[in-house]
């Protein structure tokens, strides 16, 4: 790839993820919620009563669900947030080093404050 081609991609990438933070405000709070307990992980319904909202809400933000949250801007798909299967059924979720790298630029620059 050419130098061009990579900074083209890296602003089209850049664009996706504010797009998707400004369609939820959700998603900001679920990646704001994971920054605050990083490098620590939770599983949604801690994360839902620590931002006050319900875990349905979570999980569309997380992984996408129907039309509402969309599956490309989820923040797993994102790669802002990794999914760890945890024992049994029980998944936690956890920033990932861009995801927190995201969040930061986010902070920093007033981007994006629910």
């Amino acid at each position: 790839m050419e130098v061009k081609e990579v900074r083209e991609l890296k602003v089209s990438r850049k664009a996706l993820i504010t797009r998707a933070f400004r369609r939820s405000s959700v998603r900001w709070r679920v990646a704001e919620c994971l920054f605050k307990i990083n490098p620590d992980a939770s599983y949604i319904s801690e994360i839902a009563y620590n931002i006050h909202t319900t875990p349905t809400n979570v999980i569309g933000a997380l992984r996408g669900m129907g039309t509402r949250y969309r599956k490309e801007e989820s923040l797993v798909n994102l790669n802002i947030v990794e999914e760890i299967d945890a024992e049994g059924d029980m998944k936690l979720y956890r920033l990932t080093d861009f995801g927190k790298e995201v969040v930061q630029m986010f902070m920093k620059n007033n981007e994006f404050l629910p």
